[in-house]
Formats: structure tokens, sequence, C-alpha cells
């Protein structure tokens, strides 16, 4: 399972969306199952932004799922459908 943890670089947006993006294409390219992103608990701005850097179209298409963890409220779960 690959993890980004977004805690250090929560201030830039930049930043944010270039760490996104490169985890997705990594476990794309990889076939790796599973990406944890860590986005905190805090007042959720952060995991509305990685919800939304998700949902845009060119990036939906990449993964199968987004599970939001019930156990943990402050990570996201993106699942990868496995390679053939």
């Amino acid at each position: 399972m690959l993890t980004l943890d977004l805690h250090p670089i929560f201030r830039n947006n930049r930043d944010i969306e270039l760490s996104l993006r490169q985890i997705v294409f990594q476990a794309k390219r990889t076939g790796e199952p599973v990406v944890q992103i860590i986005h905190g608990k805090g007042t959720g701005q952060l995991k509305g932004r990685v919800l939304a850097f998700l949902g845009q179209k060119h990036i939906r298409k990449l993964y199968d799922r987004v599970e939001i963890d019930t156990a943990n409220t402050g990570r996201i779960l993106v699942h990868f459908a496995p390679r053939p």
C-alpha cells in the first residue's frame, strides 16, 4: 500500500496537487492496489481538497473507487483495479 501524508505540505495547494497526482500515477503505473492518503481530521478543508482532486474527470478514470475510512476519518483509501 502506497501512503501519502499531506501534513507536511497542507498549506501549499500546488504541492498538494502535485503530490496527489504523483501518487495516483505511480499506483496506476506499478499496479499498486490501494493508496492511503492521510489528510488528518482537522476542519475538513484538506479532506475536501483531496476529494475534489480525486473527483476530476481525468483523474477519476485512473482508479476504481474511493473509500473514506470509517475507523479513521483522517484518511482516504483509493482503490485501483488489478492489472490484467
